[in-house]
């Protein structure tokens, strides 16, 4: 057994009871380790940075692009707009009203619509990207009505801190996802929350999935 099998056998079988989707963030590894990863089972993957993800998903077999699914995590740079627009069956990491007004322009431009999650700065951390959760709520109609995207959800990116605080942050994420749902009558499908170190937290919160990248690879 391969360590990327063996790592995903452990992982499936704490995840059982929440069944989330496990998106293996390959960043800091080679198509290899995508291709392995691809062979026990994953057909979902995450890069940060535009051009190392077209570089690294346009090396891989025609098998694999055509059976996986590709994500962006990472900031999205205005001038990377229209590299990322069509390439990423989900880019989720919107976080301003005008970057998804740019995203949806270029969609349609391109004759497609796409699928977003709006990314979610509730920590309030200054190094991060992210909608401030007011920002967001102000912005919400405004984006949902937008004709070249499509809002599947919400994603955080928690900052390393103590459980209490990760539990508070993650409860606040499921309580927006309610509440966004309830006053504007539209579905949020995903809560996109939780990473190698505090996955299991964010399960707890409804997590939909969970961006795995070193506990996967090594």
């Amino acid at each position: 057994m391969n360590t990327v099998e063996y790592n995903l056998s452990e992982l499936r079988k704490e995840i059982v009871p929440y069944k989330p989707k496990i998106i293996a963030v390959t960043k800091y590894f080679g198509a290899d380790k995508l291709i392995e990863a691809y062979n026990d089972g994953l057909r979902e993957f995450a890069e940060n940075r535009v051009q190392d993800a077209l570089e690294k998903f346009g090396s891989l077999p025609e098998e694999i692009r055509q059976n996986s699914k590709f994500h962006l995590i990472g900031h999205l740079q205005s001038n990377k707009v229209k590299k990322a627009v069509g390439n990423f069956d989900l880019i989720q990491s919107i976080d301003s009203l005008k970057l998804a007004c740019s995203v949806s322009e270029t969609a349609l431009q391109k004759g497609i619509v796409q699928k977003i999650l709006l990314q979610v700065n509730n920590a309030n951390e200054e190094a991060k990207s992210g909608f401030a959760v007011e920002d967001l709520r102000q912005a919400f109609p405004e984006i949902i009505a937008l004709k070249g995207v499509k809002v599947e959800g919400l994603m955080n990116i928690a900052p390393i801190a103590p459980e209490n605080e990760l539990r508070c942050l993650f409860k606040g994420m499921q309580e927006l996802k309610t509440e966004l749902e309830k006053e504007f009558s539209y579905e949020l499908k995903e809560l996109s929350m939780g990473m190698s170190s505090d996955y299991k937290i964010a399960l707890e919160y409804g997590s939909t999935m969970i961006r795995i990248g070193r506990k996967l690879f090594t």
